[in-house]
């Protein structure tokens, strides 16, 4: 078992006084069999009413509520985690363990909302044939080895490039530039998994990891692909491969823009500075 202590830091400074509306927070790690919430605390200034609810994902989501106007809204999220690390094989069900596949139709009926396409946007044309150069009609291939290639592929493609403006990148868009962010190159894998026919769902989440220009103290992002009999399996395209022990998911989507750590709106003069911190140590 492995402890981790996570300080996530966000803190919005406004040009004058506001009165904050609704604020939905998704910070708090999803637990299961692999990962156990220790001790969580979130602290708001200004003072807030928190409510917790699950939604129709299944994550913890904190709306905060506010009453005292502010030129500041900090949200400090700390949170120990224990993770156990698994048996890492993936042991697929007999009749998807080789690619193409079909789910079985109680599957489907479940599954449908994360296999068709989330975005139409972008430069037409280039998801396609790229997708086309993953896999020839005909050939043979473990399902899983099929996800590994498209993810050691957008490693090898996408040069990671951090972006600080809201949402993602089409995935023509990052195909054509060659660029994008952790979030983005978790979308173009979603896109290219979908179009082959699985299901597959966005992740948002930490990951311990030396700092680097790719682990920047942020916020991480991979995508998650329902493989029948081992569940949803993450994959994570910016590193080009399997998730590991370091990888803690905190919230899951058919879409990206359903999970940011933070939404919310506020009434006042135009113009705020956003300033977000993450650091994730490995405890004892």
């Amino acid at each position: 078992m492995q402890r981790y202590e996570i300080l996530h830091r966000t803190y919005y400074n406004f040009s004058a006084e506001v009165h904050l509306g609704p604020h939905a927070l998704l910070l708090r790690p999803r637990e299961g069999p692999e990962l156990h919430i220790e001790s969580a605390a979130l602290t708001i200034t200004p003072l807030a009413t928190v409510r917790w609810h699950r939604d129709v994902e299944d994550n913890a989501v904190a709306v905060a509520t506010f009453e005292s106007p502010t030129r500041q809204l900090a949200i400090v999220s700390e949170v120990i985690v224990q993770r156990d690390e698994l048996a890492v094989d993936v042991v697929v069900a007999a009749h998807a363990v080789e690619y193409p596949f079909a789910y079985e139709p109680d599957e489907r009926a479940v599954l449908s909302p994360y296999m068709g396409a989330a975005t139409a946007s972008g430069e037409p044309g280039l998801l396609a044939p790229w997708v086309d150069t993953l896999w020839r009609s005909g050939e043979r291939i473990h399902s899983s080895a099929l996800l590994h290639r498209i993810a050691a592929q957008i490693h090898s493609l996408v040069s990671y490039q951090r972006r600080e403006e809201p949402g993602v990148q089409a995935a023509d868009v990052t195909l054509s530039r060659h660029l994008g962010s952790c979030r983005d190159s978790a979308f173009l894998f979603m896109e290219a998994a979908r179009r082959l026919g699985f299901a597959a769902r966005f992740v948002s989440g930490y990951l311990n990891a030396s700092v680097s220009t790719q682990n920047f103290g942020a916020t991480h992002a991979w995508a998650e692909v329902y493989l029948p009999g081992a569940g949803w399996v993450g994959f994570d395209p910016s590193i080009g491969a399997r998730t590991g022990p370091g990888h803690i998911a905190v919230a899951v989507a058919r879409s990206p823009e359903r999970v940011p750590p933070v939404a919310g709106t506020f009434k006042g003069p135009a113009g705020a500075s956003l300033d977000v911190g993450v650091w994730i140590n490995a405890l004892p």
